[in-house]
């Protein structure tokens, strides 16, 4: 299996730039693979994505892949370091399916990893850290992206957390969940949070 890690963190913590920074240290030819959509109507929006686009090095490849990202990941090439970000807005372009298209989405995107030929940095964002949503897409945006997160982060190494100004590498200084709790039921947790 290809190097994979994960950095993750909330809003406005730096993940990004710390994974642009471990792929341009990754000394491989950089694909950029960005999961949000562009909403002309959204200026602010646009900024955001205006803002990342010019951090990055001229040189590397950016792909648009808001959807197909298990088909990316299984395209990729030897000698090439994905950066993908981020897992949350791929996980919010799924919300409109319903929970068994969502499960067999992630079933063949943790299935793909191992074959990946790349080395892949995937960034997402902590959501679960704030109140409940108060209304059912927030929830069920919320749990899938910590369901996903939580999956990946047993196969990740390292795992990095971004917060306070500061990258924690959670792979030297966390303590794995024990393994009869690592996989998380993605069924289960949606029906705990609709209660």
């Amino acid at each position: 299996m290809s190097k994979v890690i994960l950095v993750t963190g909330a809003a406005r913590s730096g993940k990004s730039e710390w994974a642009e920074d471990l792929a341009i240290n990754s000394g491989k030819t950089v694909v950029y693979i960005a999961t949000a959509t562009q909403n002309p109507d959204d200026q602010e929006w646009l900024a955001r994505i205006q803002k990342h686009q010019q951090r990055r090095p001229q040189d590397w490849i950016t792909l648009s892949v808001p959807v197909e990202l298990t088909a990316a990941l299984a395209q990729s090439q030897p000698n090439t370091c994905l950066l993908v970000d981020s897992l949350g807005t791929w996980v919010a372009n799924f919300l409109e399916e319903d929970d068994l298209v969502w499960e067999n989405t992630v079933r063949e995107f943790l299935e793909i990893l191992p074959l990946v030929a790349a080395e892949v940095i995937f960034v997402a964002e902590e959501t679960g850290w704030g109140v409940v949503p108060a209304y059912p897409m927030g929830r069920k945006f919320r749990d899938r992206l910590g369901a996903l997160v939580r999956q990946l982060g047993t196969i990740c190494e390292p795992v990095y957390l971004v917060t306070g100004g500061h990258v924690l590498n959670l792979s030297l200084l966390g303590v794995p969940l024990p393994a009869k709790n690592r996989t998380l039921d993605i069924e289960t947790s949606i029906d705990i949070s609709s209660q």
